[in-house]
């Protein structure tokens, strides 16, 4: 997707806390109307990275722009105010005595009332809310509070919109629905969203491109397919869902593995390495299959899209492996099985 301008730069940013590392040397680029979601565990550093760019947290090393214009270096820092940011954070903030209309006029004080009247319903309109200007936030539902923060950030037209974990406090069911609506939101305002989430489904799900972070690195930025097919090491292939992780050494081109040998493309003689295959790159089969290895079947449940079969190798150790298969596929327990792989599907990382 090609991109003119990135509405927010971060330039080798790092950032501690006494002695504790929280950011790490990061750079970072978002484009207009573009959706980067940053990712990782909890302590990873990505609430840090999202506040440094807002101007909530001091820069110590690097450099933020927003719209080309530098603001922050090791000179000097724009506050937070004057950064033209839209943020959104995970309680929503909004003030209880305020209708829906007064929190979204709130930050619109240095505008005329005209002005400010334009911009509030333009917002409300915008986020669906403008039957709900009058109410409270008491009055609201989870998702509608989400939206009336949503607005409130958009509503000062920022060049860049920074979102923090916005959809985490709504229960499953709701929280898909307005993710929806959300999303259609940000990408028809044509503003540039970082938004930080532990989610990796909920990553996949909004982002052009997701930053992955672990102890305070990014540790691969791509698209979600680069992400989820081409991982850049073992943290992210298995922060991504489910893996099956073997080890082994490389010994002519290949390593072997309780389902086989695999081509390790590249890694030199007598290296350590971890396969990690996912669930989903695993076939069973309760028929003999040529190339196979047999197993047993350890259990086998039905999720509703997939079945989630588990199934105990025959190899000297009695490997545990889990396959998923698309709909309803359910093995009983003990029964003999064979599992094949797609080595098109089998991530290799070095471990030296």
């Amino acid at each position: 997707m090609a991109r003119e301008r990135n509405d927010l730069v971060l330039e080798h940013v790092s950032h501690r806390f006494d002695t504790a590392v929280a950011v790490d040397d990061a750079s970072l680029t978002v484009g207009a109307s573009e959706v980067v979601c940053l990712v990782g565990p909890s302590g990873s550093g990505k609430t840090t990275l999202l506040r440094i760019a807002a101007g909530l947290e001091p820069l110590q090393q690097g450099r933020v722009l927003i719209g080309g214009e530098v603001m922050g270096d090791a000179r000097m820092s724009v506050s937070p105010e004057d950064r033209n940011v839209g943020l959104v954070f995970q309680d929503y903030a909004l003030f209880p005595h305020l209708t829906v209309r007064g929190n979204i006029a709130f930050g619109l004080k240095q505008l005329s009332a005209d002005q400010r009247d334009e911009q509030v319903s333009q917002a409300l309109e915008r986020t669906g809310m403008s039957g709900y200007a009058s109410s409270y936030p008491h009055q609201l539902s989870g998702g509608q509070q989400q939206r009336v923060a949503l607005a409130r950030a958009l509503a000062p037209r920022p060049r860049i919109v920074l979102l923090d974990e916005p959809f985490s406090g709504l229960d499953a069911s709701l929280r898909h629905r307005v993710r929806d609506q959300a999303a259609a939101i940000l990408r028809d305002s044509g503003i540039a969203t970082l938004m930080v989430t532990h989610d990796p489904e909920e990553a996949m799900y909004l982002a052009d491109r997701i930053a992955v972070m672990e102890q305070g690195l990014l540790r691969q930025i791509g698209t979600p397919d680069e992400i989820y097919l081409s991982p850049a090491n073992a943290f992210v292939a298995a922060f991504f869902g489910d893996v099956n992780r073997f080890s082994g050494t490389v010994e002519g081109g290949q390593v072997a593995t309780p389902l086989g040998a695999v081509p390790t493309n590249g890694h030199t003689q007598g290296t350590p390495v971890d396969v990690m295959i996912r669930p989903e790159a695993l076939s069973v089969s309760t028929e003999a299959a040529e190339g196979g290895t047999c197993g047993i079947v350890v259990a086998a449940r039905f999720l509703g899209r997939r079945s989630l079969v588990d199934v105990r190798l025959n190899d000297t150790v009695g490997t545990l492996v889990r396959v998923h298969v698309a709909g309803r596929f359910l093995p009983k327990q003990g029964v003999s099985v064979t599992v094949g792989y797609d080595d098109a599907q089998a991530h290799v990382f070095d471990t030296s």
